[in-house]
């Protein structure tokens, strides 16, 4: 990795969003829709790499496919002051966490919770509050998602609007 900042330009931000949109779209695609060829596409996302830019793909997958229909967040309240690489060796102890982080406010942490149902959800929720450390939990069930396209309520590909980017906008 370099400790130098990288350059950064309109049409890295455009290779960018084509990958959020959909990582499966081949360099090809991408450089036609921008106007660079497929190797020139190749070496500005390793570049991007490289310079940590981009660290990373992945699927985007259904929960509900899954068999996960319960979705909770869960703050977490500490005796003391609990170091967040102590919390981090907790959360990742628990598969149905999928997100965690710590937050602002009356509680140290705040955990995004799959679960198959209410009552798997409440057997997660009783072995996050075993651990010695944790002084209580508040939960809060999630009912419906107000932005049903989003990667959170587990939508198959983000609507391009939700990046302020448009197939249009790519060319």
């Amino acid at each position: 990795m370099s400790n130098k900042a990288a350059p950064f330009d309109e049409l890295d931000r455009k290779i960018v969003a084509a990958l959020i949109a959909n990582a499966r779209t081949s360099f090809a695609e991408i450089g036609a829709a921008i106007g660079l060829s497929a190797t020139a596409v190749k070496r500005r996302v390793d570049r991007m790499r490289e310079n940590e830019v981009i660290t990373g793909f992945t699927a985007t997958v259904r929960p509900a496919a899954l068999g996960w229909r319960t979705e909770a967040y869960v703050e977490v309240y500490c005796e003391g002051a609990a170091p967040p690489r102590r919390l981090a060796e907790v959360v990742r102890n628990h598969p149905e966490i999928t997100a965690a982080m710590t937050v602002t406010g009356g509680a140290d942490a705040l955990l995004h919770v799959r679960a198959t149902d209410v009552e798997h959800f409440e057997e997660v929720l009783e072995r996050i509050r075993a651990e010695p450390f944790i002084r209580k939990t508040m939960s809060y069930m999630v009912l419906s998602h107000l932005l049903p396209d989003s990667a959170e309520a587990g939508a198959r590909e983000p609507a391009p609007e939700a990046h302020g980017e448009s197939a249009a906008d790519l060319r």
